[in-house]
């Protein structure tokens, strides 16, 4: 094993105190140049890389042993072999999709609500989205969630503000719905006009859409109606047959509304728009939904607009896209593999007593917040006990025997039909109690998180590697890696956002007024210290839509810090010792050093930009160079 920070790759031409981020991660940056296939490269690109291996070595393995059909090991190879063969692919061409086309285009005008209804079932959320989740106000039940549509672009800026870069992006979006259109056998009159109704209903629903800021208030969403209110605001939907056919459930008695304009929006798009219109949205939402699992110049036509968004020059080989695809159907059938193979209980062991460590640190800091009242501490305290913390893998895995992939059929078919079996599994849980054991991410995961419904925080075995963590390497190292991580992922059910749940993860404000008050004021100095970052000339961070992560970042580097002095001193260690030392620095040197290099990446001009509009978490280098400017114990330990 090697350690997780490198001490080689230390730059001494940038001092510590002029810019720790360069000081820390400059060598990294010089071993790893960016290749044309990435718009940004750094320690989660390098285990993802390491994963992909595991992964690709777990699904190679699966197909020499000439799997039994209807078997986990035959649905994994027959998904990648299907994703690698481009020979067969390519003969197909846009076949598998064009009974589907035909269908949309010959629909005759009584024919358009099933063609509303189909679209929903089956590929896509033209003008709202509606699906089962917990329930904000009772975590222990599903509530049926109605919302805005979605929009091609994700982002509502690049419809409706005209600087130089939105205007690229959109014009690239052109430029893919014509050429995926061409592709699908339209011709160039046709491809042109699906393109130009696409962008008039797209900007339509954009301008209805939350600002990136208002996503990030979360009570707002919460208006629960019942069906008769939710049939006269939005009176143009087919709502019965919509859950009775589309979702194979009895109509509900209430809903969740979660943004009420957005949907009107759509309701009323959904009454003004020509037929014509809707089957041009219709027929590039087909296309797009299909465009992966079709020939070469589908995916290609995707990789020339990923350029624009991106800045990457070359397509991810063949082999990592394959492996992608079957990850994101059979996920949790590889991870049950490769937690068996590349996750010991003893990494298992250590973090559990990490984070109970990390869960006594958080609950000392918010015994002494001087801000916070004694009514709203005993809440903290009582949230901060339930939590539940899972490591690793599910306690229970998935079951697949009821999916069916047929090597006889195409790609594109059993893609869809694995997707079909997805949504089924999800509707399934219509009327059931949640299941709290359930994990949003697959073991092999890269990452980290914090449900607010559950109460939980989830670490994935793929993250507990190193730089993060590593078995063998010094408390300090694993402190100043995963343990921050963890302190960030715990501090979430803390912050303004967190606020809004309680202990059972219910929707329930436990702050009193004079508490969100104090913390506003105080949130006001981080929103400032990011706002004035110029992260290139003339571009400026976000401070308010960062802000919940920069705060994530600000407490999980204060009580990683104090879970890891507490844990020396129960160890007898004196960090100020000598023999404490590791390779020379001290601990809390060690500590602060390992934080930075988690963030170590190279990244492209573009991919700066396409973050700073869309991207919750502030950029890696601010992250560490102005997230560490307000910790007092950073400036002592350098």
């Amino acid at each position: 094993h090697r350690k997780s920070l490198n001490a080689g790759f230390i730059d001494k031409n940038v001092p510590a105190k002029v810019d720790f981020y360069d000081h820390v991660t400059k060598g990294w940056q010089n071993a790893h140049p960016l290749t044309p296939e990435h718009a940004r490269y750094g320690q989660f690109n390098i285990l993802n890389d390491s994963s992909e291996i595991r992964v690709k070595n777990i699904v190679l393995g699966l197909a020499a042993q000439n799997p039994a059909m209807g078997t986990v090991a035959q649905k994994v190879s027959t998904i990648y072999e299907q994703a690698m063969d481009s020979v067969r692919r390519n003969k197909l061409g846009a076949q598998p999709i064009q009974g589907l086309l035909k269908k949309i285009e010959t629909a005759p005008k009584e024919k358009m609500e099933d063609l509303f209804l189909m679209m929903h079932k089956h590929y896509s959320s033209p003008f709202m989205g509606v699906g089962p989740m917990e329930d904000m106000s009772n975590s222990k039940a599903y509530a049926m969630y109605v919302g805005g549509a979605g929009l091609g672009l994700g982002d509502r800026d690049y419809y409706l503000k005209k600087d130089k870069r939105n205007t690229e992006i959109l014009n690239a979006y052109k430029k893919l719905i014509v050429d995926q259109m061409r592709n699908a056998g339209l011709s160039k009159k046709d491809a042109n006009r699906v393109c130009k109704n696409v962008i008039k209903i797209e900007t339509l629903l954009a301008d209805s859409t939350w600002t990136r800021e208002e996503s990030r208030n979360l009570p707002a969403m919460n208006n629960p109606r019942t069906m008769t209110q939710l049939k006269n605001m939005y009176p143009d939907f087919p709502w019965d047959r919509f859950f009775i056919e589309t979702m194979n459930i009895p109509t509900p008695d209430k809903v969740i509304v979660t943004e009420l304009n957005t949907v009107k929006q759509g309701n009323d798009l959904y009454r003004t728009l020509t037929d014509r219109e809707k089957k041009d949205l219709y027929l590039w939402q087909a296309v797009r939904s299909a465009a992966p699992y079709l020939s070469d110049n589908f995916s290609d036509a995707n990789f020339e607009f990923n350029k624009v968004m991106s800045g990457v020059s070359q397509q991810r080989p063949r082999w990592k896209r394959s492996l992608s695809a079957t990850e994101g159907v059979l996920g949790e059938a590889i991870g049950e593999l490769y937690v068996e193979r590349y996750f010991s209980p003893e990494s298992k062991e250590y973090m559990i007593g990490l984070i109970e460590n990390l869960r006594t640190a958080l609950g000392k800091h918010i015994i002494n917040l001087p801000w916070m009242s004694d009514e709203t501490k005993l809440n903290a305290i009582k949230k901060l006990n339930a939590f539940t913390v899972k490591v690793g893998y599910p306690d229970k895995w998935k079951d697949y025997s009821t999916l069916n992939i047929d090597p006889e059929a195409s790609y594109y078919d059993n893609m869809h039909a694995a997707q079909m079996w997805h949504q089924d599994e999800m509707l399934s849980k219509w009327g059931k109690p949640v299941d709290k054991t359930e994990w949003g991410m697959t073991p092999q995961t890269i990452n980290a998180y914090y449900n607010p419904m559950a109460n939980e925080i989830v670490f994935p075995a793929g993250i507990l590697q190193a730089p993060f963590f590593d078995i063998n390497a010094s408390d300090a190292e694993n402190y100043g890696g995963i343990g921050v991580v963890i302190g960030h992922e715990m501090t979430h059910g803390f912050d303004d956002q967190g606020c809004n749940f309680d202990a059972d993860g219910n929707m329930f404000n436990w702050w009193t007024p004079a508490d969100s008050e104090a913390f506003r004021n105080m949130t006001k100095g981080l929103i400032a210290q990011f706002d004035e970052i110029e992260v290139l000339p003339g571009l400026h961070a976000n401070g308010q839509y960062t802000l919940g992560e920069n705060i994530a970042d600000q407490g999980g580097l204060r009580v990683a810090y104090t879970a890891f002095i507490d844990s020396q001193k129960k160890k007898g260690v004196d960090i100020k010792s000598e023999e404490a030392k590791i390779d020379g620095f001290d601990p809390l040197q060690v500590f602060y050093m390992n934080y930075a290099n988690l963030w170590a990446q190279n990244i492209r001009e573009a991919e700066i930009k396409s973050l700073t509009t869309g991207d919750v978490h502030s950029l890696g280098r601010n992250r560490v160079n102005v997230s560490l400017r307000n910790i007092a114990p950073f400036f002592e330990a350098f």
